[in-house]
């Protein structure tokens, strides 16, 4: 930067200013002293990077229409990134480091620290990014921008910390006395930083960058996570050491240094621009003929006249997952997309399709495969993940130990201890497997959880929108989202709507209503209003694709196929076994007895069914009734022929039992010619679980669900069956019907489901002798007990029906009210055009992944704890498997994965006692379980937790005594 000329331009006492003013500390900046106008240039010259090697085709083509045509767009994003800092140009900031403020009031600058200090009190929070928030609206006013520009523009910056502040927030607090944001001279050298910055980007003053173009508000929650990214980038001093010279800053020294990051760093975008796949592409990825419903959806993905919302409703097993990787290349390749993220139902059914999105995209290009991140809590105990990563080298915490000096107080760049210790390691760029960057990855597969986080009033929800924006987005079994998930999956779906984000959601039992919810939550979004009535046609047939978009005429268009399935309908004989219920006033013994008899039932029945081989399906509703079926079906058959799965397994023994199942009833395995297998599951093998059974045995849950359970029956061609169970067969139980009125429920499903779905479904359970026809019978019964016709149930039901409607409709009013509370937008607000304020209208879910996760799925704030042991008369800690650690608990490197893979989430009903529950001594300041709760067995295996004793081993998993 020629210092001389900046002297020929501005007062010499300001230049001078310029030479003095930091953004980092010494001690964050490798060593010697960051001036701010190197990291505003740093920052610039890593958005260039983000503009020609990481964003979309779509979103360069957005900025370029802000901006004003095409090529304009890559200078506005550069400055608007760049630009985030120079707040840190006020007393505010520079008084924050006492070596640093030293040389600032050498240079003329100069404040009343009492008064400082005074305005810090009264508003804590008024740091470098209000303040810079406030600079810029108060500068680009002034150089002539047009309020509507400003007004989106400012909150980018004071929003850059995580959090947009209201336009009330963000002004100096008057205790201040103009001494956080400085006066006189002051004021000369915050409208030099801007114009100099400003003109080394290569405009010709501050007025030049305006946009001609208001962006809607989802690409500037876009941009600000983006701006948000760059920032983070170029406060790694591995790469961006101290420059403390203002004739060495500038541009193309930025350049250099942002290049070498950007090289060392290994950050790279998806596909980048893909063409359109032929039709015979899908035999090529996946190497079969197109069937008649995949055929369908990508014609209708080439038929869409604009990025939109599809769904797709075909039966399980039908080859939906397949059918939308293909539409979901089709769509990337139309309207600009670079990447995908996947979300699926569960941590389970995650993980198979991390390994199956891994092979698609390798049959794309091979160097894809090795871009694909795995995003949920538990991936650390996914095997093909592990095995993908290479050892990192350096941490997290180490590689963005400069992000947030003297920033917020509470980890706004969540490099904190969760995570921040060692790293995962390497194979997806290192990058991105930090804290709240994950959806930043080209290629995401994860829990749905990761797409509701990004509708939740949370810091740094822009860093989600920012990675869920430019890819194509894939929901897979959306069904599953309850009313309460609903309400942030809707204002997700308006979010993605707005960004022109196209979605695709699959599901085997969608109910009509739902389907009207998804598609109006989107077109409200691309529409940008605050309600969108739809006329959403019914598809005639199952399997079927819908498709919508909106164009500019602001009127939706709808396109909607149906076709036959692939293999002929299935005819699942469904019998009812009844099981006796306690009454309410039943002694314990009682209930015991008569869960024994039931269990006994179960055996009767698979001892005479798998009298010549086969394989059975048993799932239960609950944890306890899966345990105890277990338990009596090992004492018939032997526990080689009986296998248990369900979430109260240690993390690492539960990843070992899904793939073991996957393994033993997955479509690769071969039967033994009478051979026999019983696989005792909860709800984890109910959808996306690729397993085929014989038989089934199911506690009663909605009929979609149940469904979802019968899928799981003669689910791949091929497979050797017994003679008698040649037609699959499905048993009802867990309820007792009764004559003369409605049937009673197992307590446990009672609680999950509520009487009103139960009640519906057992009155849409065929007679004695009579079948379900699958699929074609599917969409039919859904639609009947998501109806409200109250003639489906019988008469002498209708009264308990009624009051069972009633309950469940207040219940879900009052679920949706307590969701709405956590919603990135409240209601009414969805008209707004920026971000000003969109943290601070309502309540804020907690930053950490457990706090999220309670949020977005009914507050079950459900402890995790890692199981410990230790004897009466031992002096350490041992592992489970008797691996001593020490008298006070330290973990030594070569054991951290046994001790990680100990973690075990315990009944809700337990939460209050365990949160009284500590790490260890020697746990404390380790990165990774200093926030661990330990829960420490004796040696029989067993805990007290509060009034409750729990065991635990490796064959029933945590159990109650």
């Amino acid at each position: 930067m020629d210092v001389q000329q900046l002297r020929e331009r501005y007062e010499p006492s300001v230049v001078t200013a310029l030479e003095v003013l930091w953004g980092k500390s010494r001690e964050r900046a490798a060593g010697t002293t960051s001036l701010l106008m190197a990291h505003l240039l740093d920052t610039a010259a890593v958005a260039e990077l983000l503009w020609a090697d990481f964003l979309a085709g779509s979103t360069r083509s957005a900025l370029d229409e802000i901006a004003g045509g095409p090529g304009r767009g890559r200078r506005l994003f550069t400055w608007l990134c760049g630009v985030h800092d120079c707040g840190k140009a006020t007393p505010a900031h520079q008084r924050l480091w006492s070596e640093g403020a030293e040389a600032v009031r050498r240079s003329g600058l100069t404040w009343v620290e009492s008064a400082s200090v005074a305005g810090v009190k009264s508003q804590k929070r008024w740091r470098h990014d209000w303040a810079g928030g406030l600079m810029v609206r108060e500068l680009l006013t002034s150089a002539g921008w047009a309020p509507e520009q400003v007004d989106w523009v400012w909150p980018l910056v004071a929003g850059h910390h995580g959090a947009f502040p209201s336009l009330r927030d963000v002004q100096e607090p008057r205790t201040a006395k103009g001494q956080l944001r400085g006066r006189g001279l002051w004021r000369q050298v915050q409208q030099a930083v801007l114009d100099v910055f400003t003109r080394e980007l290569g405009f010709g003053d501050l007025g030049e960058p305006q946009p001609v173009v208001v962006p809607s508000r989802a690409l500037q929650l876009q941009l600000s996570g983006l701006v948000v990214m760059a920032d983070w980038i170029a406060s790694d001093e591995r790469f961006f050491q101290g420059m403390d010279d203002l004739e060495q800053v500038g541009l193309d020294a930025s350049r250099e240094r942002a290049a070498s990051a950007w090289t060392a760093l290994g950050l790279q975008r998806g596909w980048g621009a893909l063409p359109v796949p032929m039709p015979e592409a899908l035999r090529d990825r996946f190497g079969y003929a197109p069937r008649p419903s995949q055929a369908m959806v990508v014609d209708a993905a080439r038929s869409m006249g604009g990025p939109g919302l599809m769904v797709i409703e075909a039966p399980m097993g039908e080859g939906k997952t397949e059918a939308a990787q293909a539409a979901a290349e089709v769509l990337a390749a139309r309207f600009g997309a670079d990447g995908v993220f996947v979300g699926m139902p569960t941590q389970a059914t995650s993980d198979p399709m991390f390994t199956r999105t891994r092979r698609w995209l390798e049959a794309i290009d091979p160097d894809l495969a090795s871009r694909v991140v795995l995003l949920h809590g538990k991936r650390a105990f996914n095997r093909e993940w592990k095995a993908l990563l290479e050892n990192a080298g350096a941490s997290v915490g180490e590689a963005f130990r400069g992000v947030d000096e003297f920033g917020m107080d509470d980890d706004p760049y969540g490099v904190e201890p969760e995570v921040c210790g060692e790293q995962e390691r390497t194979a997806p760029a290192e990058w991105f497997l930090g804290p709240k960057r994950g959806l930043l990855a080209p290629f995401v597969v994860g829990t749905v959880d990761q797409l509701l986080y990004a509708a939740t009033r949370t810091r740094h929800v822009m860093l989600r929108m920012a990675g869920l924006a430019g890819k194509v987005v894939v929901l897979d079994e959306v069904h599953a989202c309850d009313v309460y998930m609903s309400q942030f999956l809707t204002e997700a779906l308006r979010w993605l709507g707005q960004s022109g984000v196209p979605v695709i959601v699959l599901s085997a039992t969608l109910a009509p209503a739902q389907r009207q919810a998804l598609f109006e939550a989107y077109l409200a979004g691309a529409a940008s209003r605050e309600e969108f009535q739809a006329d959403v046609p019914a598809p005639k047939g199952y399997p079927s694709v819908t498709t919508a978009w909106l164009p500019v005429s602001g009127e939706a268009q709808f396109h909607v196929d149906a076709t036959e399935s692939w293999r002929e309908d299935l005819p699942v004989a469904v019998h009812v076994m009844p099981e006796a219920m306690p009454g309410a006033r039943s002694t314990r013994a009682e209930r015991e007895r008569l869960q024994i008899e039931a269990d006994a039932g179960v055996g009767d029945l698979l001892a005479d069914e798998l009298a010549g081989g086969g394989t059975a399906l048993v799932i239960r509703n609950s944890v306890a009734r899966a345990q105890s079926v277990y338990e009596e079906l090992c004492g018939r058959f032997g526990d080689a022929e009986v296998r248990l799965l369900h979430a109260r397994f240690t993390v690492a023994r539960r990843a070992d039992l899904t793939e073991e199942s996957l393994r033993l009833l997955g479509p690769r395995t071969p039967r033994p010619r009478g051979g026999r297998l019983i696989l005792v599951a909860t709800q984890l093998a109910e959808q996306s679980f690729d397993i085929d059974a014989d038989l089934l045995v199911t506690d009663l849950a909605p009929v979609d669900l149940l469904l979802q359970r019968i899928g799981r029956l003669h689910r791949h061609e091929g497979t050797w069956r017994p003679g008698r169970l040649r037609t699959p067969k499905a048993f009802v139980t867990g309820f007792q019907p009764c004559a003369g009125r409605e049937p009673a429920f197992v307590f446990a499903s009672e609680m999950i489901y509520g009487r009103h779905l139960l009640l519906r479904t057992a009155a849409v359970l065929p007679g004695a002798g009579k079948e379900w026809s699958v699929p074609g019978d599917v969409p039919g019964l859904v639609e009947s007990v998501y109806g409200t016709d109250a003639s489906l149930l019988p008469a002498a039901w209708q009264e308990a029906g009624e009051a069972a409607g009633r309950e469940h409709n207040d219940r879900d009013r009052a679920r949706a009210e307590v969701a709405r509370q956590f919603l990135l937008t409240p209601h009414g607000e969805h008209e707004r055009r920026t971000l000003a304020g969109l943290h601070y209208g309502g309540s804020t879910a907690g930053g950490d992944e457990d706090s999220l996760r309670a949020a977005v799925r009914d507050g079950d704030e459900s402890v995790e704890v890692v199981l410990v042991v230790r004897d009466e008369g031992d002096a350490v800690f041992r592992t489970l498997t008797g691996r001593a650690l020490s008298v006070n608990g330290d973990v030594a490197p070569d054991v951290l994965d046994e001790v990680l893979g100990s973690m075990v989430r315990l009944p809700s009903k337990l939460t209050r006692p365990a949160l009284e529950l500590r790490p260890l001594p020697g746990w404390h300041g380790h990165p990774w379980l200093r926030r661990s709760r330990a829960l420490v067995l004796d040696a029989s295996g067993r805990a007290r937790v509060g009034d409750f004793t729990v065991s635990y081993d490796e064959e029933f998993g945590l159990r109650q005594v």
